[in-house]
């Protein structure tokens, strides 16, 4: 069996202004093309199809456009919820994906219930992502003590994914598909992934994995990486780069994978390097006029750190010469103590922030029902975002 591996579309994304969802887009429709020309026989998609809960006409079109091309293709498709994704959107457009050969999981679910799926060619289990507020739902699932859960997000995602693929077995292709960061793998972020969703509190022991699994497909990290061998799992990575960062070189694209029962997995990654490359650009004030040409030049989409302080016309005129520049940034020569303190902060999640505040400022010692009320509210207003 011939698989393509393929998450984190972000369909609906827009960076500094610019939409990138007809990049996007065209990366989909060479998905198609490698589809026929490996002759792929099931297309897994590892979550965040879109980019946002709520995103444009233009972004859902080339998703229903993607698995229309599959269905004339003759090939069916797999697919699950990222943290980016709608989860009540995916389960009301399932039974319409599902007449083009999409079989979509945007709710987790237990096995028997939906988490686990059969085929000829065996069993696949669905993990779509869990947030912690929804950890505490999925231990009532298990049948587990509500209270049971805050053992650990690590342990109850690994009690779920034991559930999930209590059914695997010699003999069959064994498959898991989920949503999720793994920790303890070297794991190296690719640029653009929401913080709070990959910081330790969603991390989940890489000794949780199956190793009844004859391949885990993974999504949630945007570099295309391998981080276990037994079993075999991979990230995929993002189609293309979403956001200037320290992922700006990392691999990234799909993944091709033969599969056969009780054998290793074959894994080739496709790295065609899809949309606009982003690339970001530190210059001294004295070298615009000798190294300007290197921004203009950059076939891609460019971020320029100026050091010293803020120039706005300085700015407003890099603007209008070059259209593909989507962010000037100055930094000051000189230390700043009060800019350093704020560049701390800003590398904090919201929730590690309101953490820091009620220890810090607040002096409280206990802070677990503040911060568990907090995170609530915080993941509702991004779910609804």
């Amino acid at each position: 069996m011939r698989l393509l591996h393929t998450a984190d579309w972000h369909l609906g994304k827009v960076l500094k202004g610019v939409d990138r969802t007809p990049e996007i887009a065209g990366a989909l429709e060479d998905h198609l093309r490698i589809v026929r020309e490996e002759k792929i026989d099931l297309v897994v998609v590892a979550g965040d199809l879109f980019d946002r809960p709520r995103v444009s006409a233009e972004a859902e079109a080339a998703a229903f456009e993607f698995f229309l091309g599959l269905r004339e293709l003759g090939v069916p498709a797999l697919v699950i919820s990222g943290n980016h994704d709608s989860r009540p959107r995916l389960e009301a457009l399932a039974p319409l994906l599902e007449l083009a050969g999409a079989h979509v999981r945007g709710e987790v679910r237990v096995r028997g219930e939906g988490g686990a799926v059969r085929r000829d060619w065996g069993e696949a289990a669905l993990l779509p992502f869990l947030s912690e507020r929804r950890a505490v739902k999925a231990a009532q699932l298990l049948a587990d003590d509500e209270g049971q859960w805050q053992s650990g997000y690590s342990e109850t995602v690994g009690r779920l994914m034991a559930n999930l693929t209590s059914g695997f077995a010699p003999g069959q292709v064994n498959l898991l598909v989920a949503h999720l960061t793994i920790e303890g793998a070297n794991l190296r972020l690719g640029g653009g992934e929401f913080t709070f969703y990959v910081g330790n509190s969603y991390a989940v022991a890489v000794e949780k994995l199956p190793t009844t699994a004859t391949y885990v497909a993974l999504g949630h990290i945007h570099r295309q990486q391998q981080v276990s061998e037994a079993p075999v799992s991979w990230y995929s990575g993002s189609l293309v780069q979403l956001d200037f960062g320290e992922g700006e070189d990392a691999e990234r694209g799909v993944l091709v994978v033969e599969l056969e029962p009780d054998r290793p997995p074959v894994v080739r990654p496709v790295n065609p390097g899809w949309g606009k490359p982003l690339r970001t650009f530190r210059l001294q004030p004295d070298q615009l006029d000798r190294r300007m040409a290197e921004v203009e030049n950059w076939p891609g989409y460019a971020k320029l750190i100026l050091s010293g302080p803020a120039n706005s016309a300085l700015r407003e005129r890099l603007y209008q010469d070059n259209p593909h520049l989507l962010e000037v940034r100055f930094e000051a020569e000189a230390p700043d103590p009060l800019a350093e303190a704020a560049a701390k902060v800003e590398t904090l999640s919201w929730p590690e922030a309101y953490e820091r505040y009620l220890r810090e400022e607040r002096g409280l010692e206990e802070v677990g029902a503040l911060l568990a009320a907090f995170r609530e509210l915080y993941e509702e207003g991004h779910a609804s975002a």
